[in-house]
């Protein structure tokens, strides 16, 4: 018999509730005082009749983030099929994500579903794309950045630090210094167009690219798990979500062989599948932006790199999943 591991689960709402513990659980289950520095809370309408039922409540509470916040509540210790009954519970509202509580413990917490709706200070890292090139008002950060902060001017930043030509290997070595004066509470790693190119002298020298051999484009993606799993940390060492963007369409017709490097559409599906499964499998937040370029040469300045309105048509869909 196969012994079922226990989870943290930190709650601050109805899951603290006898009534609904037993209606999820069969019991009423063991539990810890705890606080989750960092955030702050606001209702949220429910609509489902199940969960209203199972807490008597139409109004519950979702987190979000406030610099020097915190919220009381509970570490709740559950098994595999008590914490799959709780994500069952919650409406799509919400999504499980790792936080670390004020003690310095890391858990599990029921976050928005939409992970830059909550956000206060965001840093964004990636490349060119990322950075805003070909666009002189700042590509859809600069759109992003314009968006979030008039929201709340007085609370709310955005740090664009993105720097071209930079690959998620790049990314996970710079980052972990950039983050400390920044005081991040979402950290959005932009996967681009370098993590999906060969180099071509490589590819013609027969290099560990696997260039001669990658027919579907998945050669050496393996390699970011190692980049991804050091940002995956670097987040959660500060308290902040880590939400992964990208990558977006590209124009193979003219991006083939480009500034000595090899771009072809069937490796760039290929990163934005790994991404996925990457980001699903270690329920981490992924915004896909393949769509909203597709087949829209127009909106490419070189085949690669998005015009100004790409980069608009791209911070629209970005906006759409994100907040």
């Amino acid at each position: 018999m196969t012994e079922s591991r226990t989870h943290t689960l930190f709650s601050f709402g109805t899951l603290l509730d006898e009534r609904v513990q037993t209606a999820l659980f069969g019991r009423a289950v063991p539990t810890s005082p705890a606080s989750l520095a960092g955030y702050t809370t606001r209702p949220l309408k429910i609509t489902d009749p199940a969960v209203i039922a199972a807490s008597g409540l139409d109004v519950h509470l979702i987190l979000e983030r406030r610099l020097g916040a915190s919220v009381e509540g509970a570490e709740l210790h559950l098994t595999n099929e008590e914490l799959a009954a709780a994500d069952a519970y919650e409406v799509d509202d919400y999504t499980r994500r790792r936080v670390v509580l004020s003690s310095g413990e890391s858990t599990w917490a029921y976050l928005d579903a939409k992970p830059l709706r909550p956000a206060e200070r965001i840093v964004i890292v990636g490349d060119s794309i990322a950075y805003g090139r070909c666009d002189p008002r700042g590509g859809w950060a600069g759109h992003l950045a314009a968006a979030h902060i008039a929201g709340n001017e007085a609370e709310r930043r955005l740090f664009n630090l993105a720097i071209p030509g930079s690959t998620l290997a790049d990314v996970g070595e710079q980052t972990p210094a950039l983050l400390a004066a920044r005081r991040p509470d979402t950290l959005l790693v932009a996967a681009g167009i370098n993590d999906s190119a060969v180099p071509l002298a490589g590819a013609e020298a027969g290099a560990d690219t696997g260039a001669d051999t990658d027919t579907d484009g998945t050669a050496g993606l393996e390699r970011l798990t190692g980049s991804l799993d050091a940002l995956a940390a670097t987040a959660l060492g500060h308290n902040a979500r880590l939400v992964v963007a990208g990558p977006s369409w590209l124009d193979e017709d003219r991006t083939r062989d480009y500034e000595g490097l090899r771009f072809t559409r069937a490796r760039a599906l290929a990163l934005r599948a790994f991404l996925r499964a990457w980001c699903e499998a270690n329920h981490i937040d992924h915004l896909d932006l393949w769509e909203p370029l597709r087949e829209r040469t127009d909106l490419l300045a070189d085949g690669l790199h998005p015009t100004a309105e790409g980069h608009r048509a791209l911070y629209e869909h970005l906006d759409t999943l994100g907040r």
